[in-house]
């Protein structure tokens, strides 16, 4: 039986994803399971990992990139206990979800409540548990604090506004002014990045600046997101958008900057928040979230937006969709007819 699967094929932009099939289907080694892959998602970790400048992943091309995914148990390798056929389960892949199957660990699916959708089941798996994470064991946030967002809406920036009102934070974020009803949909402030200096914006309805800023622009913006902390505050940084695609900013350089100015006398602190680095060492904090974060969905507390469900063929579009900041929420790809 035949499948198919995205590869790099090398380094570069959108156009160097292409789709390929396989003649045979991959077999399950020892604690392995094969998965039949219901939705993965097209995110801005992908982008970084496709263009090799994402830390900590050397992967080589050819390869098949996914971040995430959300499937169905297909078939067990020899030894395998805790799950069983025609389970539906989660996994943080990092590489290898954009195919229709792929074998894996079971010590590292995590079950799917039933009846869930898997296009939003499968948003919480990267983007909320990123949120989640920085949130409440990164930031340490505290309900009442002020908060800043930016890409306030996007993936990540909707699922924080979605956590935070949860937890009664007051939420200011940064958005295209497209962006802008979304934003106060899911209760915050919008500021409008393109026109507006979101520094002298903060001051102006602060006072005396924010709780915690969550910032994945990197260069410059890092520093101008430590300055409108006030003290005692905390600047969580995910990323290098601007490095990543040309834009300025270098990431060894931003990393520095950031433990030099834990050092200053001024009460403000930093921290780098990378989802694979801490799942490489807390593989039960990553369950533990993203079970708990399942039982959100389930009670409707939270409700992921998705921008656009695409089939897996679509896999270009996607990635340029996301180079140009043009989606609100979430790209999930639909890698079986019955992801819905």
């Amino acid at each position: 039986m035949s499948y198919k699967r995205v590869v790099v094929t090398r380094y570069g932009g959108p156009e160097v994803l292409r789709v390929i099939e396989e003649n045979k289907l991959p077999e399950p080694g020892p604690g392995e399971v094969r998965v039949k892959v219901l939705a993965t998602s097209a995110a801005f970790t992908d982008v970084m990992i496709r263009k090799g400048k994402y830390p900590g992943i050397k992967v080589k091309p050819p390869f098949t990139p996914g971040y995430d995914m959300v499937g169905v148990v297909d078939r067990l390798g020899p030894g395998v206990a805790r799950v069983k056929t025609g389970q539906q389960v989660a996994a943080l892949t990092i590489i290898g979800a954009y195919s229709e199957y792929l074998c894996l660990s079971e010590n590292c699916l995590t079950p799917v409540p039933a009846g869930l959708d898997p296009a939003e089941a499968v948003s919480l798996v990267l983007s909320y548990v990123t949120a989640y994470q920085m949130l409440h064991r990164v930031a340490k946030a505290k309900r009442g604090q002020r908060i800043l967002i930016h890409g306030a809406g996007g993936a990540v920036g909707t699922a924080l506004l979605q956590l935070g009102g949860l937890m009664g934070l007051k939420m200011y974020g940064t958005a295209s002014s497209a962006k802008h009803d979304l934003v106060k949909r899911l209760g915050a402030t919008p500021i409008d990045y393109v026109n507006e200096d979101f520094e002298e914006r903060i001051r102006s309805l602060t006072g005396a600046g924010v709780d915690i800023v969550f910032d994945a622009i990197g260069g410059d913006h890092f520093k101008r997101s430590f300055d409108v902390l006030q003290r005692g505050g905390k600047l969580v940084a995910y990323g290098f958008y601007n490095a990543v695609l040309g834009r300025g900013g270098s990431i060894p350089l931003d990393f520095i900057r950031l433990q030099l100015w834990n050092c200053l006398p001024n009460g403000k602190s930093t921290a780098f928040y990378s989802i694979g680095s801490l799942y490489k060492k807390k593989m039960d904090w990553f369950t533990e979230d993203l079970r708990r974060l399942f039982e959100l969905l389930v009670q409707n507390r939270i409700k992921p937006v998705i921008a656009a469900r695409m089939p897996l063929t679509d896999v270009v579009r996607a990635h340029e969709l996301l180079e140009r900041a043009e989606i609100s929420g979430k790209i999930v790809l639909n890698v079986s007819s019955t992801a819905g």
